[in-house]
């Protein structure tokens, strides 16, 4: 026993104690934060070049998964496992800690069924810190499957009511994936204006279709449009004399 502050007498026992908690604390926090740092990361894969919005989780902020750069097959976000806190209500927490892999496998299935039941968007785990080829092969397989899926249900619902309203960018995105044309594979682009009548035409048109102005001398005589056009001023012009004719002949 001895005297501390204001008289009272305390216990060394207690003081020990109290000392031996805190180092004990401090050192979990130390070990902890070293198994944060070190062994636990594992390598999540994107072989899509589709960007996708960072995931949120309260126990670990915001993650970015990676899209492969032009010219490259994948990209590699790593993974980090992490402490969370369960709340067990009563202000009393307790914690739980999560591996990289099972962080990892939660982001994988989220992105993966982001387009519901049977979806697949390219993105996995690797075994190692590098996907293998088998992997990569594997990964490209599931996703071509997945993108022919939705072009065939694009190919029913345009063969049913031919309206593009009803092709979702999913099904464009997936037939540009596979390289194909499809006439509900709609691009837009800037249109031109008739420098002779202002009605909005597509850039490259060799006759207006409102007016019939040939605006690609060119192009309208490799298709026969510009003999049409003289052949139509010719006619025109036969009309206007025959009306000219008869008015004179009626004085």
């Amino acid at each position: 026993m001895h005297d501390c502050a204001g008289g009272c007498e305390c216990d060394d026992s207690v003081s020990d104690a109290v000392a031996g908690k805190f180092r004990a604390n401090l050192q979990i926090s130390i070990q902890r934060e070293n198994m944060n740092k070190q062994s636990d990361v594992v390598s999540l894969v994107n072989i899509s070049t589709q960007k996708w919005p960072p995931r949120h989780r309260t126990y670990f902020g915001s993650l970015t998964i990676q899209s492969p750069e032009a010219g490259t097959a994948y990209a590699v976000t790593p993974v980090r496992g992490c402490t969370s806190l369960m709340d067990l209500g009563d202000k009393r927490t307790m914690e739980i800690r999560l591996t990289a892999q099972e962080i990892a496998e939660d982001l994988v299935r989220e992105i993966n069924g982001d387009s519901g039941e049977g979806s697949y968007h390219g993105v996995f785990v690797a075994a190692g810190p590098e996907p293998t080829k088998e992997e990569l092969a594997d990964a490209r397989k599931k996703l071509d499957e997945f993108h022919r899926r939705l072009v065939e249900a694009a190919d029913l619902e345009w063969e049913r009511s031919h309206n593009m309203m009803f092709i979702t960018d999913l099904e464009r995105r997936a037939a540009r994936e596979l390289g194909l044309e499809k006439p509900w594979l709609y691009d837009p682009k800037p249109m031109a204006d008739c420098p002779a009548c202002g009605e909005k035409i597509r850039p490259g048109v060799a006759v207006c279709r409102t007016c019939g102005a040939i605006l690609d001398r060119e192009k309208a005589a490799k298709f026969g449009l510009a003999e049409r056009e003289e052949k139509s001023g010719e006619v025109r012009a036969q009309a206007e004399k025959v009306v000219e004719t008869g008015k004179r002949g009626s004085r």
